[in-house]
């Protein structure tokens, strides 16, 4: 799985980070970004999860 976080879209509310840690963080921007890739296995679940928590649907794991 690769997750992705649109920029464009992302409101900085760390609700991702929060859900799943391994996968993404909070940059200096105020921003999220996915920066571990592929999803590990193990936390393919905490990625969807972190997909489906977003309030403004700026994630994609596929």
């Amino acid at each position: 799985m690769i997750a992705e976080v649109d920029k464009d879209t992302c409101i900085g509310c760390g609700a991702c980070p929060e859900f799943c840690p391994e996968v993404f963080k909070m940059e200096d921007d105020g921003l999220a970004t996915a920066y571990t890739n592929p999803v590990p296995s193990e936390v393919e679940d905490a990625a969807k999860e972190a997909e489906e928590g977003c309030p403004v649907d700026a994630i994609t794991v596929k």
